[in-house]
């Protein structure tokens, strides 16, 4: 079909799916692909995972949508779920990750309101990416991203990921006004890039020090993605605000905002607000998922599969010429080449079956589904080795 009518945001592979099961998909042709990249870390229990689908199918059938003028038991379920499993007391919710992080930079503007702060700065990264939204567009990093759009709104500092001197020089040159540090555990869109466990702590320290909030963006890493429900927990830090979207619902659209209860409570009634966010389906679903990462114990086969991924890949390919590096974290990894490869996304489909993702033009990227198992392990590793021996 012609998509003569869409917006030119996209440019799609001459590729469209019909269906899927598990870590497969098929085309409209009938060919099987093997899908290591899950909707870019969306459908972490698999496609079409019978629990899923049953309940969206029940939850349709009951009632869809009331507004959030009367209480929504699925939504309070969920928050409930997200807050044993996070340690963040109050959830907000909404419908996409970029939604997600404007509320969080709301919440930093009135910790700023709270203390006095009349124009207060969020300190963010180089290299970030935390939506499309005017407001995200501000916190994130690239030109082409906002060319022709203009002066965006939003106070942000950019610093250098990973780097506490330039935290250090910044606090000295506008401490008085910084009330939040907003970054991305592992950049993802930005090819992978794993922030240290120690530069976590020692961020978590800085904040505590300063009196900031600590506000972390666990849209693409969170929900089981790095082998522990936030990446977070692998530093054994607990942030201020944690930002999720994607894989909460695995493909039924949802975000949610998650906040210490002092924080949370800096919104009032009508100070926030969402038509759809929260709404029975995708709170039905979300509370699902999580009942399935843990029922089927994926987030240990995230860090077993992502581990052995990880070292595959770094034997197989890391000495290879044209590789840069090969890193990553539980089933999020990626090969940074040194050159442009995009073509490698349409030759994995076309040529071997596999689905990856090229980011920053530079890196393959992989996020397969958390159900991966070994042989699916090997069979990337192969394809990846072929792909990269042809450049």
């Amino acid at each position: 079909m012609s998509a003569s009518h869409l917006m030119p945001t996209y440019q799609p592979l001459p590729l469209t799916f019909s269906h899927g099961s598990g870590t497969r998909l098929w085309d409209i042709a009938g060919r099987e692909y093997l899908d290591a990249l899950a909707g870019v870390a969306v459908t972490n229990v698999g496609h079409s995972h019978p629990e899923v689908v049953a309940a969206i199918v029940e939850q349709a059938g009951l009632l869809l949508h009331t507004s959030n003028l009367y209480a929504i038991d699925w939504q309070q379920r969920l928050g409930a779920k997200l807050a044993e499993k996070s340690g963040l007391a109050l959830a907000f919710f909404n419908n996409s990750g970029a939604e997600a992080n404007e509320t969080a930079l709301k919440l930093a503007r009135l910790q700023g309101h709270s203390r006095g702060i009349a124009k207060p700065l969020v300190v963010v990264m180089d290299n970030a990416f935390h939506g499309r939204t005017l407001a995200t567009l501000a916190a994130s990093d690239g030109a082409h991203l906002s060319a022709g759009l203009g002066q965006l709104p939003g106070d942000c500092i950019k610093i250098p990921f990973g780097n506490l001197d330039a935290l250090t020089t910044v606090t000295q040159a506008f401490g008085q006004r910084i009330v939040a540090v907003l970054l991305e555990p592992i950049q993802g869109e930005s090819g992978v890039h794993v922030a240290s466990t120690s530069y976590l702590r020692a961020l978590r320290e800085h904040c505590d020090s300063h009196g900031w909030l600590l506000m972390l963006d666990e849209i693409q890493t969170g929900i089981g993605r790095t082998g522990q429900w936030f990446a977070y927990q692998h530093a054994d830090i607990q942030p201020d605000v944690v930002t999720l979207a994607k894989a909460l619902a695995n493909g039924i659209p949802i975000g949610a905002c998650l906040a210490t209860a002092t924080v949370g409570r800096l919104f009032q009634p009508g100070g926030h607000g969402s038509t759809f966010g929260g709404n029975p389906l995708a709170c039905r679903v979300g509370c699902t998922v999580l009942d399935i990462i843990e029922r089927e114990q994926l987030l240990d086969n995230a860090a077993r599969q992502g581990h052995a991924l990880l070292e595959r890949l770094r034997s197989e390919v890391g000495s290879m010429p044209a590789v840069k590096a090969v890193r990553g974290l539980g089933l999020m990894i990626g090969v940074e080449l040194d050159r442009p490869c995009r073509e490698l996304m349409q030759r994995a489909a076309q040529e071997h079956g596999l689905l990856i993702n090229v980011t920053r033009g530079t890196t393959i990227r992989l996020l397969p589904p958390l159900t991966l198992n070994r042989a699916e392990v090997e069979r990337i590793v192969g394809t990846v080795r072929a792909l990269v021996q042809k450049l």
